[in-house]
């Protein structure tokens, strides 16, 4: 199974950057691929939004299960999170799409398109940072999974 995390914005080098380095390197069990996308052309402030839901969509690759990333999305623990992954992957699930919004966050249409709407908690969080977050949670799925000590109860 392969882990596409599809998000608007370009991380420069930089702390956020390498957070999110130190863990995708880190998970051997799913390949980790990151696609970055930016407005191409000036858009209208009422209008970004919508283009940057049209941008990630057209990168998420063919039968894809989609999981856009949403602060009104649905909270899991680490370990309900690994089973997710795991239970995906016992099912033959070849490619997961994690969307990851810009600054203003997801336009509807994308979160509605989704198979899981997914938070990472009720705060905020820059979407820089988040890529970070999610490639930790997705390296300590992997950890749960093979019964590694790295995530303690």
């Amino acid at each position: 199974m392969r882990i596409h995390i599809v998000a608007i914005g370009r991380a420069r080098s930089g702390p956020e950057a390498a957070l999110f380095k130190h863990y995708a390197d880190r998970v051997t069990q799913w390949p980790i691929t990151l696609v970055e996308q930016d407005l191409r052309r000036r858009t209208a402030p009422d209008r970004i939004a919508d283009a940057e839901a049209a941008v990630l969509q057209q990168s998420v690759p063919a039968g894809a299960l989609v999981i856009a990333l949403d602060e009104r999305g649905r909270q899991h623990t680490s370990r309900e999170f690994a089973q997710l992954l795991s239970g995906q992957q016992d099912e033959g699930r070849r490619d997961i799409a994690f969307l990851i919004g810009g600054a203003d966050g997801l336009a509807e249409p994308v979160r509605e398109g989704a198979a899981r709407v997914l938070s990472l908690g009720q705060a905020t969080w820059p979407h820089l940072l988040v890529r970070g977050l999610l490639a930790e949670q997705i390296y300590r799925a992997q950890q749960i999974l093979s019964g590694h000590p790295y995530h303690r109860d």
